[in-house]
């Protein structure tokens, strides 16, 4: 299984970004989606989750400003960011709970980050 994540950049205060992960391989279903980020010299902080049924849950430091969805035929998440703040500047990691073909279990899988800077 694969998460791939794309969409990050640099951008200026105010400005938005959108974040893209798509799951792909020996996939038999797909729980909870969800999207990490981890600034120099932090520890990595959840930013908003996803659940099957669309429920969804966001940092306070992002409520408001960021959006999550996904689309569970394409097995894929995204990131709508808007109001973007310096301090959202960091690398961010899309996550995924997925079960795979043959597997009794749900496993956590993690895409490769991608780097989104907001500064002037």
């Amino acid at each position: 299984v694969q998460l791939q994540a794309s969409g990050g950049g640099l951008v200026q205060p105010g400005g938005s970004l959108r974040l893209s992960c798509a799951a792909s391989g020996s996939i038999f279903s797909i729980g909870a989606m969800g999207w990490y980020r981890q600034a120099p010299g932090k520890q990595r902080e959840r930013v908003a989750i996803i659940s099957t049924d669309g429920s969804t849950i966001y940092a306070d430091s992002v409520k408001g400003r960021f959006t999550i969805s996904r689309d569970n035929a394409k097995n894929t998440v995204w990131l709508q960011m808007n109001s973007l703040k310096p301090e959202d500047t960091a690398v961010y990691y899309c996550n995924a709970v997925v079960k795979r073909l043959g597997s009794i279990r749900y496993m956590d899988y993690w895409g490769q980050g991608t780097q989104v800077t907001v500064s002037s």
